[in-house]
């Protein structure tokens, strides 16, 4: 009897260790065949599919013309040191692989290891390729990339930083693309805002001060920028996109070339402002303050239907920037509404310049609409959220009072436009011909004939915030051992760049090229604090105005009759209504204090809870999977006894 049961339970072991082989040759098959076929295979679980090669990179490689060579250098040492490093190093080269893969061919990879003193280090210092010392023995690594075409142009990386890390399609996409494409299109600008650095600034050596604006130094990588004065009398021929950026008091014949490069069809990205931060943070050569803070083209947009005021501010609660109080204001930090990042749904998703973008900030920015009675069609690229309306431009323009502003704020539930496309058929603003010049100025020669319509729609682009190109609301640039190394914390500087792409008629890095790093916040968190600072600033404001009043009745009282202090007793009546104005300022400052720790509940409850989705979600839903699989198992074994 023994015998007999002995045999089934070897054989039930051999089938066991059997099964047991067969998982482990499948588990190893179903390996190599996923690496044999599935090496590019991945899923992207980011919200804006940040891993993901988009079909703008697609398209640059599959329409490359010319091979392009890559040269990866790239120190072992460093990710040895350094894991971050090594991480970054195997994603660079992973997607690089994959760029190899899609071009068809026609891109060529090559990856060195730049060891101390070898020919390869000396490559790679030839190149202009960062060098890093890795510890105090002064050992130098390297962490770039080195493109090149047929017509031995470069273009470099110099060290690819972690924090660019979601830039990193963008870096490379962009490196292809200017190899592949050497002839830039060509930008003209004209400005009052010292776009191209200022060289009082440089000459008075204030670290950071007087060097170009980002902005301009990322479109000069893809367009051949050209600075127009500010009295031309005609816009060059070769220009295709016109961006006219806070341009102030400009002449007739300037207005009138402006006028006639739309008319020919040119392409304008025209940035107006009511009250420029940016210039108003600068002096004038004379070293004092700007004296006008405000620039328009109402010649211009009054004539083809648009209007872009320059007396009326933007103000949005939501996404406002937190600001320094007064030295005199109860709280340390304040929302300033008149500067704010427009995110979600105040960014339009059905046009390529914007459609992927995660916030843009705007400073005193002015609305733009569409003039009564209009044919033009005027498209939101960018508008103000329904917690916004519009105040008087003086009132950020000189002191501003962030508190007053927000202890006053009452939200029009409009979405006022900011940033538009406008398209359609214009008439000049200029109907009976060139204008007369002032005296003394000559005519240029080989003005082309006047124009009194376009011939087609036209393609603009208005906005009335030209702070969205300063480098304070939309950048941080640090140096990096010598290097200047720009890191976006929102998307203007994209913005600029896919509205003047679109505009010249490429849009193949569109979109790629909002996958920066934006701030993203936590928006139920800053909608609590916000609403109730708000509830809090009314109260305090209606506090100090209540004290004010009681404290002016409380010398009234002492003083006496004609203020000449006749009256050093204070009667009954008069301390009771001393004492009651006392006890309402004490449950004032009680609600005060109530506002507060409401708002300090709500929002600790909220991360407490935050946390613990965090941390114990995933070990939670594990769990429930394997007690739901072992509940399974027992009910089928009950089941086969049965």
């Amino acid at each position: 009897m023994s015998d007999t049961s002995a045999k089934p339970r070897g054989r039930g072991l051999w089938l066991s260790l059997g099964a047991l082989a067969a998982v482990l040759v499948l588990a190893i098959g179903v390996n190599v065949l996923a690496d044999r076929f599935l090496a590019r295979a991945r899923i992207d679980l980011t919200e804006q599919r940040l891993y993901t090669l988009s079909e703008g990179t697609r398209q640059e490689l599959a329409g490359l013309r010319d091979p392009v060579r890559l040269r990866l250098f790239y120190s072992r040492r460093l990710g040895a040191a350094v894991p971050v490093f090594g991480a970054y190093a195997d994603r660079v080269r992973e997607m690089l692989r994959e760029y190899v893969s899609l071009s068809g061919g026609k891109i060529r990879l090559e990856i060195l290891d730049p060891e101390p003193f070898s020919e390869t280090e000396d490559r790679a210092l030839a190149y202009g390729l960062q060098a890093v010392p890795l510890d105090n023995a002064g050992e130098q690594v390297y962490f770039g990339l080195v493109g090149t075409n047929l017509l031995d142009d470069e273009r470099t990386i110099p060290f690819f930083q972690p924090d660019r890390e979601r830039f990193l399609e963008y870096d490379l996409t962009r490196l292809v693309h200017e190899l592949s494409n050497p002839t830039r299109p060509v930008l003209g600008v004209i400005s009052s805002l010292p776009l191209n650095g200022d060289p009082r600034a440089m000459m008075m050596r204030v670290p950071g001060a007087g060097q170009p604006f980002q902005v301009m130094t990322q479109l000069r990588q893809f367009f051949t920028v050209r600075d127009l004065a500010a009295d031309s009398q005609a816009i060059p021929s070769e220009v295709q996109v016109l961006m006219v950026a806070h341009a102030q008091n400009l002449p007739e014949a300037t207005l009138y070339a402006i006028d006639q490069f739309v008319m020919r069809g040119g392409k304008l990205l025209a940035l107006t402002d009511p009250h420029s931060e940016s210039q108003a943070a600068r002096p004038d050569p004379t070293g004092r303050p700007a004296a006008s803070t405000a620039s328009n083209l109402d010649r211009l947009f009054n004539a083809w239907g648009i209007e872009a005021s320059s007396e009326q501010v933007v103000v949005d609660q939501r996404g406002a920037w937190r600001v320094r109080a007064g030295p005199n204001d109860r709280v340390q930090g304040v929302d300033y509404l008149a500067w704010f990042s427009t995110q979600g749904d105040s960014l339009n998703r059905t046009d390529v310049a914007s459609a992927e973008l995660s916030q843009v900030t705007f400073a005193s920015a002015g609305e733009v609409r569409r003039r009564e009675g209009s044919t033009i069609e005027l498209t939101p690229l960018l508008t103000a959220s329904p917690q916004s309306a519009l105040i008087d431009a003086a009132r950020v323009r000189q002191q501003p009072d962030p508190a007053r502003i927000l202890a006053e704020f009452r939200a029009d539930g409009q979405r006022h436009v900011l940033l538009a496309r406008v398209r359609g058929m214009l008439a000049t603003a200029f109907p009976e011909g060139p204008p007369a010049l002032p005296e003394g100025v000559q005519r240029a020669e080989g003005l082309p004939a006047h124009m009194a319509q376009t011939n087609g729609p036209a393609n603009l682009v208005i906005g009335n915030d030209a702070d969205i190109l300063e480098d304070r609301f939309w950048v941080r640039v640090q140096d990096f051992f010598g290097q200047q190394v720009a890191t976006p914390t929102s998307d203007n500087g994209a913005l600029v760049t896919n509205l003047a792409d679109t505009l010249a008629g490429g849009d193949s890095l569109i979109s790629l090229r909002s996958r920066g790093e934006s701030l993203r916040p936590f928006t139920l968190v800053d909608a609590m604090r916000t609403e109730a600072e708000a509830r809090y600033r009314q109260t305090e404001r209606g506090l100090t105005e209540r004290l004010q009043a009681t404290e002016r009745r409380l010398r009234e009282l002492r003083q006496g009759p004609g203020g000449n202090n006749s009256q050093t007793v204070i009667t009954p009546e008069q301390r009771a209504e001393i004492d009651a104005a006392r006890a309402e300022i004490v449950r004032t400052r009680q609600e005060l204090r109530g506002v507060q720790r409401e708002l300090r509940q709500g929002i600790e409850g909220l991360e407490t809870w935050l946390r613990i989705l965090n941390i114990a979600l995933v070990p939670a839903l594990i769990t429930l999977l394997a007690i739901g699989l072992a509940v399974m198992r027992a009910r089928r074994r009950a089941a086969a006894r049965g």
